[in-house]
């Protein structure tokens, strides 16, 4: 995902907010996790309902339900996201080039891969039995064999990629953040089938996509959500979301979609009405820099992260643009539900 500099002040303005009137969505908890680092990529493992969560140079598995970390696996560097299969995570090591694979239960670690140049974004897709690696330097993506654990090839994308959906049936799509293009390919063949503009969109981050209705959403910079067919990759409509989104996420069992907004400190919940009509039920206020999230299907709750920040020292002249630091131990997951 895009590299944010961590947030203004976090901050959930109660301890139990009142219910958003639209979608019903609020707060339900938050719980501090500490930690050092910054942040990328939430990411449920399905078999375990666990939260695996990048932070740089280490990855914390999080109990939700119990709000504790389980286990905090050190060492690694740059990393951005995690894809789960057969009983295994696979993380997207960006600082060294590969994918790391763990055991999801115990949280070994079993293998590498080499990948492209800084893998960033990663999926798996149930249809050809592989994990997809998005490489944002070299330009694209690593196919990988989930019964070998080996690279399979790459397929060239054009430019830099960001977060990307399958449809299921051995294609899959991917924003290239730098094109403001949506790009399909093959998930067996790895050819690239098409280059789509997303036209209205500035620097897509976040994708999600339902698949029975052949509708992919990109997030995009300057508040801005679009909705492309998935069959002739025209843009049929944008819909107005809050700022600095970086995550994107569709519940197919409510018709919801989800963008978390780390500018505006709000989640964006869309209700699909019909392929090319959608309504924005309401902009949930979260926290400044929350900018990626992760759905669970089965809970329908949504979670996001942020740390709260110092103020910024002053300019200098070697220094004119200071960043503010975070506050230690200050790391915490936001929980909302309905």
């Amino acid at each position: 995902m895009k590299r944010i500099a961590l947030c203004a002040a976090l901050l959930c303005a109660a301890a139990v907010p009142a219910l958003a009137a639209g979608s019903g969505y609020h707060v339900l908890k938050s719980v501090t996790l500490g930690g050092d680092g910054g942040f990328d990529y939430l990411n449920m493992d399905p078999a375990t309902g666990y939260l695996w969560i990048t932070r740089g140079s280490h990855l914390m598995v999080v109990d939700v339900d119990a709000g504790k970390v389980l286990k905090d696996i050190t060492g690694l560097m740059g990393i951005h996201g995690t894809a789960f299969a057969g009983g295994k995570a696979y993380v997207s090591e960006g600082g060294a080039n590969k994918v790391s694979v763990f055991d999801a239960k115990s949280f070994a670690k079993l293998s590498e891969a080499a990948t492209g140049t800084g893998p960033d974004g990663i999926l798996y897709d149930e249809a050809s039995k592989r994990v997809f690696a998005f490489n944002g330097r070299s330009g694209d993506a690593t196919a990988i064999d989930t019964a070998t654990g080996k690279p399979a090839g790459n397929v060239a994308l054009g430019g830099k990629p960001e977060a990307a959906s399958s449809d299921g049936a051995g294609t899959i799509f991917t924003n290239v953040e730098n094109k403001n293009e949506l790009v399909a390919f093959d998930a067996k063949t790895l050819a690239v089938k098409a280059h789509y503009p997303l036209t209205g969109c500035d620097s897509p981050s976040g994708q999600a996509m339902d698949v029975a209705h052949s509708r992919i959403f990109a997030v995009c910079d300057g508040g801005v959500m679009t909705v492309s067919d998935a069959k002739s990759g025209k843009v049929v409509t944008t819909v107005k979301i809050g700022d600095g989104p970086d995550a994107a996420r569709f519940d197919a069992a409510t018709g919801l979609i989800f963008s978390s907004n780390g500018g505006s400190g709000t989640m964006t919940v869309v209700h699909e009405d019909s392929s090319d009509k959608y309504t924005v039920l309401d902009n949930v206020e979260t926290a400044k820099g929350a900018r990626t999230m992760e759905l669970d299907s089965k809970s329908h709750r949504l979670f996001v992260v942020s740390s709260v920040m110092n103020p910024a020292p002053a300019a200098t002249a070697d220094n004119p643009r200071p960043r503010p630091t975070v506050v230690p131990g200050s790391f915490r997951l936001i929980v909302l539900g309905r």
